[in-house]
């Protein structure tokens, strides 16, 4: 194709939000789902990527204090490359993309080059982490304005821009972003300038997220505060009367999260990752997603169910591929009608009820064998005649246990292969952040297999990483690799996970206390 006739790029300069997924923005949503590239930054919501298309290709162009950080140059001519290949790319930025976020250098990028660009706005992390914090950067008699300041100046420059007299005698909240290593420099400056340091004064560590916390003080002795509660980046600082309104309206921070602090991360397929991820969010969890796997549906073949009065899904990531074989062959849910449907779990059940077909039969433990057990209980032990020919739907790589078992009680069983699991690349930075978790958890064997395949050679996971089952199956795989599971869920489901891991981590800080 000639340059002329190439299709024209577009970059779309996105505000992420704070770090709650639930803050992102509809737009934000449909550009994500929308966009062939999308290069994203450290402080983004780990679900941000959920909706990303399986082929869009992403690029992680994070920046951290004393790691390894993409220079914003090269991510620059990252966007120009990719606009000039016809790429429609989203460009991911944490809170909003022109407040201290450097899309405003981008944009001047992309103006330069030639190259259409679109500004999408997020929640500044700022005011959001105020607001989950329980302190309005505004309020009547008590502050009609709210500056916005950064903490972090560019250490190129020589000298400060701040005008501290200025700040010192601005009428209302001053809000600083990224300063919590020049903490006590910006303390002293603002006190120096004329501002009381009797003030009612907070940092705010990880706004919006599980991890959230909050340390107030006053501004004269915040720092010592902030420090000695050991307060991380990212945080922001918030100085003014306003302050002193989070003892009456406080409301995130008051709930009660099991997992407070603590750092998971979910090796399941991004698809599946989100509801998993969501909950631990809800117990207090900061997630690290590292996706090793990825389910890609096989071709589409059209399938009768008529020869078969028993039709088994071993996974829910099977019932949509039976139903697009269903279509395939002019038919829907009415032509499983004359068979009893088994299903593996809960969760395969749910998703064959969204497709209006209830179970017959419901395994209780997530695995081959419960649903064997069932299968005997309520089938073959039950009255009546029972099933001559079965089909049993699964990924193309799996245990033979299932169509063995009921070949062994006198069934004919054909085995239709549905869709394939296939790796899922890491980043260096997501796949060091995974090995350095306090729990790293697995769902099935093969994301023991591509995770530590993903990490490479020699790699391990860190001496205080707690490696968490879903059950037996992955347990074996695991031991397969040396590595003995710390906890293992007694029910084979994500329910049963995660009541696994909350009392595996309600024990370590019983252990601690004493």
């Amino acid at each position: 194709m000639a340059a002329s006739e190439r299709r024209a790029g577009i970059v779309y300069l996105v505000g992420a939000g704070p770090g709650d997924a639930g803050l992102l923005s509809a737009r934000a949503l449909e550009l994500i789902a929308a966009a062939d590239v999308i290069l994203y930054d450290r402080l983004i919501p780990a679900e941000a990527l959920d909706g990303a298309r399986a082929d869009a290709e992403l690029l992680y162009v994070g920046k951290e204090g004393g790691a390894h950080s993409v220079p914003q140059s090269e991510t620059e001519q990252l966007l120009v490359d990719r606009a000039r290949e016809g790429k429609v790319v989203a460009r991911l930025k944490g809170g909003d993309p022109f407040v201290f976020g450097r899309g405003g250098e981008e944009a001047s990028r992309l103006r330069e080059e030639g190259i259409a660009f679109e500004v999408v706005p997020g929640i500044s992390a700022g005011l959001a982490a105020s607001a989950y914090a329980g302190i309005p950067v505004t309020h009547r008699g008590l502050s009609s304005a709210v500056a916005l300041i950064t903490g972090h100046e560019d250490r190129s420059k020589d000298g400060s821009s701040l005008d501290w007299q200025a700040l010192a005698r601005f009428p209302g909240t001053l809000v600083f972003y990224m300063g919590v290593s020049a903490l006590p420099a910006i303390t002293r400056a603002l006190i120096g300038a004329g501002r009381s340091g009797d003030e009612p004064a907070a940092v705010i560590e990880s706004g919006t997220l599980p991890s959230q916390r909050t340390v107030a003080a006053t501004l004269g002795t915040i720092a010592e505060q902030a420090a000695a509660a050991n307060v991380n980046p990212p945080a922001v600082t918030i100085v003014g009367e306003v302050v002193n309104l989070r003892a009456e309206l406080r409301w995130f921070e008051a709930h009660t999260r099991p997992l407070l602090g603590r750092t998971v991360a979910v090796t399941r397929a991004r698809a599946q990752a989100s509801e998993l991820s969501r909950r631990l969010r809800m117990l207090g969890a900061r997630i690290i997603e590292a996706p090793v796997i990825r389910i890609r549906a096989l071709p589409v073949e059209p399938l009768d169910p008529a020869p078969y009065d028993l039709v088994c899904l071993t996974s829910a990531n099977g019932v949509d591929p039976l139903f697009a074989r269903l279509t395939a062959g002019g038919r829907d849910a009415r032509a499983l009608a004359s068979c009893k449907v088994a299903a593996i779990g809960p969760g395969t059940a749910r998703a064959l009820e969204a497709r209006g077909i209830s179970a017959d039969v419901v395994a209780e433990r997530f695995v081959a064998e419960g649903l064997i057990e069932a299968i005997d209980s309520e089938l073959l032990a039950a009255a009546g005649e029972a099933p001559r020919r079965a089909l049993v739907a699964r990924a193309r790589e799996a245990r033979e246990t299932l169509p063995e078992a009921l070949r062994a009680r006198g069934i004919e069983v054909d085995v239709l292969p549905l869709y394939e699991t296939v790796a899922e690349p890491l980043s260096e930075h997501t796949a060091d952040a995974a090995r350095n978790a306090d729990y790293v958890t697995f769902t099935s064997s093969s994301t023991v297999r591509f995770f530590f395949d993903a990490l490479g050679a020699g790699a391990s996971l860190s001496r205080g990483t707690r490696v968490v089952s879903i059950g037996p199956v992955t347990s074996e795989a695991l031991r397969e690799r040396s590595i003995e599971p710390d906890v293992e869920a007694a029910r084979h489901d994500i329910d049963g996970l995660l009541d696994a891991l909350v009392a595996d981590a309600a024990g370590a800080l019983v252990a601690a206390e004493r």
